[in-house]
């Protein structure tokens, strides 16, 4: 086992691993003021934004849930990894080489992470696929691609491949690329017999499944030979470290950019039916491997979809989107027979806002999209999805169709089996609706559909819910930091998003000026500590600050070696101050990271945050400077007069608390030279106030 990372390379990882890129390859990111953006979290299930990220500082946190931290913290939560592991993971992906200390003090080599290696394993498996695709061997696959209508390139383009029928034929590949029998295994390419490990896929077709980046996760295989001792006429790769099957999805990094800049997506049954939607011009469509929709997968699709544009209040249902004729929402592909309706009544399970976005497609002859193209062509694709119908009423139609209605045996035959299906939709604003329609569409009273709706309801211990009711988080966060410019120049616009600050965080619940001043004093060292006078700042002493948090926070920084210097990167900075304060500080330091300032934004005045402009533009960061890795900016003028007024602020409150202690004392003491003494240091606090009162005042006129 190899030493400590050495701590120059975690720096190089640190500075080169750019956080907006990282984050944004799974959740969708939404600019929120200067530098700073918002998305739903990733850890936690919730449908209003609370998880923000500012890239400047190199640093994330969720209002929601508490977690916060750096560009490894969010691997390390997101991969479910350690340190190490996040740290080699983004060392692998930006190609930097690593080195270790070993316990002789010599340094080794960086080799690579296990997940890397099972990254890089699944990679080398799917070149070794794509180059047996043309042989004569795999004749039956080419057959079974051909005679869906897929051309050569189209098979290309989705990385169609072929596993050979061989024992060994991918072990003893993978073995001339230098990878172990326990890699194999541990990716789910190989299984372990009585004579050694052989091949897990084996004269099928194969299709990658991949990650929103795009990386290999693992692959899905189809039957093509009767002689195949699998029955199943697909298997997928076991669950391994890189790949749980309810946790990725067919073809969602072909359809990623699509998703988001459409807000829909359609969720279909099989790869081929991905291959054939994208190919028909639905670019949105995406499939699970191998077992149900459920609800990691709705959590994936909520992420890219996720709407805020009204702030706090939560948009629910099919929206309007410009520049579509079709509507935002979710559209799945069931089968119009018994498992394609099973498998809709299945979807009951999902949340309410989740489902108030869902639609149905199917097709006449209950045809998939694959086969639909290759009878009727592309256009009958789009048609198929252009005239879905929400899940509610496709259910509950089916449900209602099964019966003749025409006899009141068959109506109340209708009654009991919708029942239960109208009672299961959690959303009390929806029910009543979909009671009376049930109700129009049978032709009973409507007493009868209630009754049964209600005693179904209490039988299954449906959750009560209301997917349309307002959702709101932190005190308006959202439509406080879409402010212009021109507002923060408002006194009484910039006194309120003080106050606005002090009530949002999580850590101190208070809201007075002394300790509004002592959290903007921190944020702004937290976020701009050149913005800090070096001198004044050395003026400061723990007498200063009156909060408890803060006090200990003051006494972090002096931890991390005070004010840092010019040179040093950002993303250094917030980690030094991080590992400084330890675990008691680390969410505040996080909030205060992102808590958005009443000033103009600096970042872009100064062009360090490139990855906000390109996050605004709708694009990656992949074209711009990582600006955690650049030294740590120059503060604007407003930012120096600020942090100025602050310090001089917090040393005025200091001086006016020595000074009561020392006239106290000097009011119980007798006259003499102490006295005397006393008195001359109160008037040289006295003196200084002054100064700093008028330097406080000068700021704010200026």
């Amino acid at each position: 086992m190899a030493g400590m990372i050495l701590k120059q390379d975690v720096e190089k990882v640190r500075a080169t691993a750019d956080l907006y890129d990282i984050v944004s390859s799974t959740v969708t990111l939404k600019p929120y003021g200067s530098g700073t953006f918002m998305g739903l979290c990733p850890f936690h299930d919730e449908k209003t934004p609370s998880f923000s990220v500012r890239p400047s500082l190199g640093v994330w946190h969720c209002f929601g849930c508490g977690l916060g931290g750096d560009v490894f913290g969010y691997v390390e939560h997101r991969e479910n990894i350690d340190f190490r592991e996040a740290v080699e993971l983004l060392a692998d992906k930006y190609h930097i080489e690593l080195h270790y200390e070993k316990s002789d003090g010599s340094r080794e080599e960086h080799r690579g992470s296990k997940r890397a290696r099972l990254l890089e394993a699944n990679e080398e498996a799917q070149r070794y696929f794509v180059s047996q695709i043309m042989t004569p061997e795999a004749l039956a696959a080419r057959k079974l691609l051909g005679g869906r209508n897929f051309s050569q390139a189209d098979c290309q383009r989705f990385g169609c491949g072929y596993a050979p029928k061989g024992w060994d034929n991918l072990v003893r590949h993978l073995a001339g690329k230098g990878f172990t029998q326990q890699e194999m295994l541990d990716a789910g390419l190989a299984r372990q017999g009585q004579r050694g490990i052989y091949d897990y896929f084996r004269g099928r077709a194969t299709w990658p499944i991949r990650d929103s980046t795009g990386r290999t996760l693992g692959f899905g295989a189809r039957k093509l030979y009767d002689d195949d001792n699998i029955n199943s006429k697909y298997i997928n790769t076991p669950d391994t470290q890189l790949y749980r099957k309810t946790q990725v999805l067919y073809g969602i990094d072909l359809a990623k950019s699509s998703i988001v800049k459409k807000r829909q997506a359609v969720i279909v049954e099989g790869y081929t039916d991905v291959m054939a939607c994208h190919l028909a011009g639905i670019d949105t469509a995406v499939a699970t491997c191998g077992t149900a929709f459920g609800e990691d997968h709705a959590k994936i699709i909520r992420r890219l979809i996720s709407d805020d544009s009204l702030g706090a209040v939560q948009l629910v249902g099919p929206l309007k989107v410009e520049g579509q004729s079709l509507s935002s929402r979710i559209v799945f592909t069931f089968d119009g027979d018994a498992a394609g309706q099973k498998a809709a009544i299945h979807a009951f399970g999902l949340d309410s806002a989740f489902l108030s976005q869902t639609f149905v497609a199917v097709a006449d002859n209950n045809l998939d999209p694959c086969d639909l193209r290759i009878q009727q062509g592309n256009e009958a694709v789009r048609s198929l999805i252009d005239h879905a119908k929400p899940l509610y009423d496709f259910v509950i139609d089916t449900a209602i169709a099964r019966f003749d209605t025409s006899y009141t045996t068959g109506q109340m035959g209708a009654v009991k089996a919708v029942a239960p299906l109208i009672a299961q939709i959690r959303d009390r604003s929806l029910l009543d609706i979909y009671t009376r329609k049930a109700t129009r569409r049978i032709g009973v009273d409507l007493d009868i559909m209630r009754r049964e709706v209600n005693n179904a309801r209490r039988q299954l211990r449906v959750r009560d819910d209301d997917a349309y009711a307002p959702k709101r988080w932190g005190g308006g966060f959202e439509a406080r930091t879409r402010n212009d410019e021109n507002r923060y120049a408002n006194p009484a616009a910039r006194k309120a998003l003080q106050h606005r600050d002090a009530s949002d965080q999580a850590y101190f619940r208070v809201d007075d000026a002394v300790f509004i001043c002592e959290q903007q004093f921190m944020a702004v060292l937290i976020q701009v500590p050149r913005a800090i006078d070096a001198n004044s700042f050395a003026k400061l002493t723990l007498a200063d600050f009156m909060t408890p948090v803060f006090r200990s926070l003051f006494q972090a920084i002096a931890a991390a070696g005070g004010l840092p210097d010019s040179s040093t990167p950002q993303g250094l900075w917030m980690h030094n101050l991080t590992k400084a304060g330890g675990p008691m500080l680390e969410q505040v330091i996080n909030e205060l990271a992102v808590m958005p300032l009443p000033l103009p934004g600096g970042d872009d005045q100064n062009g360090n945050a490139n990855s906000a402009n390109a996050g605004q533009a709708g694009g990656s960061s992949a074209d711009s400077s990582n600006s955690a890795a650049s030294q740590l900016r120059a503060p604007t003028q407003e930012e120096q007069r600020y942090a100025a007024e602050l310090t001089a602020r917090l040393l005025d409150v200091g001086y006016m608390r020595r000074i009561g202690a020392a006239k106290r004392k000097m009011a119980q003491m007798p006259d003499g030279e102490e006295k005397i003494r006393i008195l001359g240091q109160i008037t040289n606090m006295e003196a200084a106030r002054k100064d700093l009162q008028a330097q406080v005042y000068g700021n704010a006129v200026a």
